[in-house]
């Protein structure tokens, strides 16, 4: 069972960014020195899905201020990836994972077998050493929130006690 505080799965799993088609592999992005923003989404073409993606593309600043890659993640093939983002989601600027075998969303235990096996919405933020340091999963009828992501990165990155609702520039306990 995946538990904060301990290494998270490593994977590497087929993408679709930029045009292309390639392997991203979570130690690589961790070994590099990033912290890694994984979030897994049930499906293309449906409808909470690209008001999440577009989220984090609207957001990638902020990720890449804080030397944090994003990465989505769902079951589908990187080919329906492609065609989703050139029929519908437009240029983004992290990858689409396919994990069309779900073996990462089993190691990640956000499977759920019902409608043929689809991710839950799950949010993970793992440290440059490859440790989970966060993890949010939530029902597919609730979209997440992207700002709270970033709030989360900033609040791991800053090292303290931070307290309810912490931003970034406020005390530490």
């Amino acid at each position: 069972m995946i538990k904060v505080g301990q290494p998270a799965p490593d994977f590497t799993m087929k993408g679709y960014f930029d045009g292309k088609f390639q392997d991203y592999t979570l130690s690589e992005v961790t070994g590099s020195g990033k912290w890694a923003v994984v979030f897994f989404y049930p499906l293309d073409f449906t409808f909470v899905c690209p008001t999440e993606i577009t989220g984090f593309n609207k957001e990638i600043e902020a990720f890449q201020n804080l030397n944090a890659q994003v990465m989505g993640v769902s079951v589908d093939s990187v080919h329906s990836h492609k065609a989703w983002v050139e029929k519908d989601l437009g240029k983004l600027e992290f990858p689409l994972l396919s994990d069309f075998t779900k073996e990462v969303a089993e190691d990640y235990n956000i499977l759920i077998e019902e409608d043929g096996g689809v991710a839950l919405r799950g949010t993970f933020i793992i440290d440059p050493d490859g440790i989970l340091r966060y993890m949010v999963v939530s029902d597919n009828n609730v979209g997440r929130s992207i700002s709270e992501t970033v709030r989360v990165v900033k609040a791991l990155q800053n090292g303290g006690l931070c307290p309810v609702e912490w931003e970034e520039g406020q005390d530490t306990l």
